[in-house]
């Protein structure tokens, strides 16, 4: 039977821009449904024994928080880099390029809560990393981040295209100056996927995933690898086939007989569990790895292919909006997945560390292209309320990874002998 349409969990509140949404009423899947869902999830695999965190969770150590915060209007504020920097902003990223006729979201910067981030400095981030590669492993969200990073650090050194395949999914980036090498790589589940019919492949295509088993995407990189950002969200909410040990268990929107449907927040917790149960055992990887937290959408007025939107001018306050319903779920799923790999990782000596971007981003509908982002085809037929603007607050994810970076200290990372980082074998 045909699989039923993607569903993206959505938020609408008519033409009222500026009605707070906290209620979850406003989500795509409301509470009974999401209650039904979390008993599959119990009943199919075994939640983790954590208990769902809140968002506020501290990041530890005693330091201060700094992803806890709200965002305050600075005029004096600066980008940056602009769509004139001589680095690459995905045309579906650039805004500015495209016309967005507003410029105050970009004035907003994060304020912690008990202490200052400081504004990104691009000689102390390449100093930091000097000799290192550095890895985003996930989906074009990731992409996002990579590629704000890579503008953020051109003010300061040129960066070399050193990619092997014309794939824009696959990127390499190579800072002479510094030796450091900055790494997209295309896993958007991070464990294996397969499409039955890859030519007619669309967003409501069935795919087969396989929960128990890593990308190899990814996997054949880790021995050029140094740090490690994963990070994974929208591709879960799609039709699959769930397999694990080779065997289909269960699936999710594919309206097939005699097949368990199974929600998609005990794929998202096993694919979490596979990719860092994976990394603890691969005895030569000795890096730095952390976790991007979950990017929300933001669309309102509809669902992103019937009319969805997201057209908003300024941030929410933390009284207008917070993590809830959905998006609560996938945090918390991935966060509490993370937290026993840390444990783990601990007992062997790997660094894992969370990038908690969530709270943050929650309160930013505004950072979205919307309709000025244009695709390679042109094609405005969706508003893109996932990703995020170049530039725009992505960039405060890499303030937050330079504050994580120092927190670290001087040689966080112990160097592997003979590691050549010129040699990531990316397609």
């Amino acid at each position: 039977m045909k699989p039923n349409p993607i569903v993206l969990p959505t938020t609408t509140n008519g033409g009222n821009l500026h009605k707070p949404l906290i209620n979850t009423k406003h989500f795509i899947l409301p509470t009974i449904t999401l209650a039904l869902l979390i008993t599959i999830h119990l009943y199919v695999g075994n939640l983790s024994d954590h208990s769902l965190i809140n968002p506020s969770t501290p990041a530890g150590d005693g330091k201060c928080n700094v992803f806890q915060g709200s965002w305050v209007f600075d005029d004096e504020r600066e980008t940056y880099y602009t769509n004139e920097t001589k680095c690459v902003i995905d045309d579906r990223q650039n805004c500015m390029k495209y016309g967005r006729p507003d410029t105050s979201f970009l004035k907003w910067r994060w304020q912690p809560d008990k202490c200052d981030l400081p504004e990104f400095d691009a000689v102390e981030f390449l100093e930091a990393v000097r000799g290192k590669s550095l890895a985003f492993i996930g989906d074009s969200v990731g992409r996002n981040q990579m590629q704000s990073l890579v503008c953020m650090l051109a003010s300061e050194a040129y960066p070399i295209d050193v990619s092997y395949t014309s794939d824009t999914r696959f990127r390499r980036w190579h800072f002479p100056p510094y030796n450091f090498t900055l790494v997209a790589i295309w896993s958007p589940l991070l464990v294996k996927s397969r499409d039955p019919n890859p030519e007619n492949f669309t967003r409501n295509s069935l795919m087969n995933l396989y929960l128990d088993e890593p990308d190899d995407a990814w996997t054949s990189e880790l021995d050029n690898i140094d740090i490690i950002i994963f990070s994974a969200g929208q591709w879960f909410f799609r039709p699959f086939m769930y397999y694990e040990k080779g065997q289909l268990i269960g699936c999710h929107f594919c309206n097939q007989e005699n097949v368990t449907e199974i929600s998609l927040y005990y794929a998202y917790q096993m694919a979490f569990k596979t990719t860092f149960t994976t990394l603890i055992n691969i005895h030569n990887y000795t890096g730095l790895t952390f976790l991007r937290t979950f990017s929300p959408q933001h669309f309102e007025n509809g669902e992103y292919n019937n009319g969805g939107n997201c057209v908003r001018t300024r941030p929410f306050t933390k009284q207008e909006m917070r993590l809830d319903g959905y998006k609560l779920m996938m945090y918390s799923t991935q966060v509490n997945e993370f937290k026993a790999a840390q444990k783990e990782g601990e007992k062997k000596g790997l660094k894992l560390r969370l990038l908690d971007t969530s709270d943050a981003m929650i309160l930013r509908p505004d950072g979205h292209p919307n309709h000025f982002g244009h695709p390679a085809n042109d094609n405005k037929s969706y508003a893109d309320c996932v990703h995020w603007c170049m530039p725009g607050p992505v960039d405060t994810w890499n303030e937050f990874l330079l504050e994580m970076l120092k927190m670290e200290g001087d040689g966080f990372i112990e160097k592997t002998p003979l590691r050549n980082i010129t040699k990531l074998n990316l397609r």
